[in-house]
């Protein structure tokens, strides 16, 4: 069984998420398939169909929550301590060496990443070339628009 990497954050979202689609949409969907089947022929019912496909719709992504959650390796970066060695979860700040502009990336589990939030999956290439490298090292990261090179400035454990 393969295990997922996670944060604490990450792991959190998706319990409330499930918790959610189980208590308070998984009953509103049953009230609506009630209602639209009073309506009469089930044939023609339009709505009974439309809360039969969002009811299809919940329980799959219920079930998708659960397999997540039960195949996920929870890591608390906190609890470890900071070598300034980039790892999973660390919050990296990192200098473009070309117009020294400065960046901040958090390392996170695919379900996770949100670039918007400065948050980058694990698997990306940003993500992969910095894994294992140290502060003040220079990594050379291979995008689709050329080669990036960036100086590691600080690994926080945050």
């Amino acid at each position: 069984m393969q295990r997922f990497p996670m944060t604490v954050e990450g792991e959190e979202a998706l319990r409330e998420e499930l918790q959610f689609r189980k208590g308070k949409e998984r009953p509103k969907i049953a009230e609506a398939i009630a209602e639209a089947r009073e309506l009469g022929d089930l044939k023609e019912n339009a709505e009974y169909h439309a809360a039969r496909e969002q009811q299809s719709f919940n329980e799959g992504r219920v079930q998708e929550l659960e397999g997540k959650l039960s195949n996920a390796q929870v890591i608390d970066v906190t609890t470890i301590e900071n070598t300034g060695k980039v790892i999973f979860g660390v919050t990296v700040t990192l200098i473009n060496t070309d117009d020294d502009s400065q960046v901040s990336y958090k390392i996170v589990g695919e379900d996770e990443a949100d670039v918007k939030e400065g948050k980058l999956s694990v698997t990306s290439p940003i993500a992969r070339a910095l894994v294992g490298k140290e502060e003040g090292d220079v990594v050379v990261v291979h995008t689709p628009g050329g080669q990036m090179e960036y100086e590691i400035e600080e690994v926080q454990h945050i």
